[in-house]
């Protein structure tokens, strides 16, 4: 550090603002100038007893003989100290620079995740001796929607919100701090909570904690932490389900009564728009994501015969918050695989009679999706999922209404890769076909459909018969 004792004070300069037509200036600011060494130097203060204070200060310091530095034009006793140089930073703080740094190749589902997570653990990562803390929807509100998502951090701020904000910005632990072992359990266990204090899923548990272990291990990237604090704690997360009830699979003849019952719900044809979509997720077991996302040039569709799908994109359905468009669909690649990447799924003939139907009768978007709402927008996951909940209300049985089956129009996608593995499809060609990988398909998908555990039965029997 280079000092000077040779200080040169100059009078405040107060900095008017330009005035406008018949009004006078005013004054906006004020201006301390002083020199260090013969290098001039100025700090600039809103009020003019914070610049008269502060000129006060670097005067007596002058008089107490002490040494300038020249590079900040501060005496010693002004200096910030290490501390203050290098605060420690706070969970709060981590969090949102956890969040930009993964934001811009983040999907827009993964950056919902993300924030979701953060604002899962943040309240209950803070200090024992805190006030007490506002309420808790307020909390995961000023969160999710004013605080962590680059874009929500200019949002004007209702009272409530910034009071909620202030709170948990001054009560947030320091970084090492939250490595504590108890620290560490108290969040793993808040990501077993919904918001409403009932238990929250298993995968959204197993979730949640894979972000908040990739956050610990950013930590120990930036020296936050020596090692991740997870490892130190004993702690059972709630047992994932790995493989597909079997209640939610639905049959073919099933399957053919609802496609039936499909074409009677809504009005103006709302049903009759979404009968090949779920045939799509059915025969040709498609995500969701990714029949809403199919074009008319992905399809070859003979007259006759088996047809089949060149899958490339998919439309992941999310806030529009989280997408770079502002839109609530984001183009992506197919789920788990590069953006060039395709998958060819051939389909049976019930399915290319389908989908030529619907080309008939509607159409395609201007841009080619082959299914759109009546203006042409992307189907978003609310209009099919209503539409499947009156369907299944018309085709099924009281008891299989109020049973798991096909209860989701995503269930279909998971009978239509039981039916194939129960009908002798190489494990291989199944999983080639539903985009999965064998070990995948086998600890998920391998369940039979309702009305062939008869058949199995005969032929044990016919074994045992011996």
């Amino acid at each position: 550090m280079n000092t000077s004792y040779k200080v040169k004070f100059w009078e405040i300069r107060p900095n008017k603002s330009k005035p406008k037509p018949g009004k006078p200036a005013k004054v906006i600011s004020y201006t301390v100038r002083w020199t260090v060494g013969g290098r001039e130097k100025s700090q600039t203060f809103q009020r003019s007893a914070q610049a008269n204070n502060f000129l006060s200060d670097l005067r007596q310091a002058a008089k107490n003989g002490e040494e300038f530095d020249t590079d900040s034009g501060l005496p010693r006793s002004m200096l910030p100290t290490e501390a203050e140089e290098n605060p420690v930073r706070t969970w709060l703080e981590f969090g949102v620079a956890y969040i930009d740094m993964k934001w811009p190749h983040a999907a827009p589902t993964s950056r919902d995740g993300l924030t979701e997570t953060i604002a899962t653990v943040s309240p209950v990562l803070v200090r024992d001796d805190a006030p007490d803390a506002p309420d808790a929807k307020t909390l995961r509100e000023a969160l999710r929607a004013y605080y962590l998502a680059p874009q929500d951090r200019e949002r004007p701020r209702p009272l409530r919100i910034a009071e909620a904000l202030t709170w948990l910005e001054k009560a947030s632990l320091e970084m090492p701090d939250v490595a504590k072992p108890a620290n560490v359990r108290a969040a793993l266990n808040a990501l077993t909570q919904r918001l409403d204090g009932k238990p929250a899923a298993a995968a959204t548990v197993a979730r949640k904690r894979a972000v908040l272990h990739n956050a610990f291990e950013y930590a120990v990237e930036l020296e936050e932490f020596d090692r991740n604090p997870i490892g130190k704690v004993k702690w059972t997360p709630p047992k994932l389900a790995e493989q597909v009830d079997w209640r939610v699979v639905i049959s073919p003849r099933q399957m053919r009564e609802c496609l039936t019952a499909v074409t009677y719900v809504g009005i103006r044809g709302r049903g009759r728009r979404l009968r090949a979509l779920y045939a799509c997720m059915y025969y040709a077991a498609l995500r969701p994501a990714e029949a809403v996302a199919l074009h008319k040039d992905d399809c070859t569709l003979p007259s006759t015969g088996w047809g089949k799908l060149v899958l490339s994109r998919s439309l992941p359905e999310s806030g529009s918050r989280f997408t770079d468009e502002g839109t609530t669909h984001a183009k992506r690649g197919l789920k788990l695989r590069p953006v060039t990447e395709v998958r060819t799924v051939p389909i049976p003939p019930v399915l290319v009679t389908i989908l030529r139907e619907h080309l008939t009768e509607f159409g395609t978007a201007q841009d080619g999706r082959i299914f759109q709402t009546e203006r042409g927008g992307i189907v978003g996951s609310t209009a099919y999922g209503d539409v499947w909940a009156q369907t299944r209300a018309l085709a099924l049985t009281p008891g299989q209404v109020a049973s798991p089956l096909a209860r989701r129009p995503y269930d279909l996608r998971h009978a239509g890769v039981s039916l194939w593995l129960n009908s002798g499809v190489p494990a291989t060609e199944v999983a080639e076909r539903a985009g999965h990988s064998v070990k995948v398909l086998l600890q998920i998908y391998a369940k039979c459909i309702e009305g062939q555990q008869d058949g199995a039965n005969r032929r044990i029997d016919d074994a045992l018969c011996e």
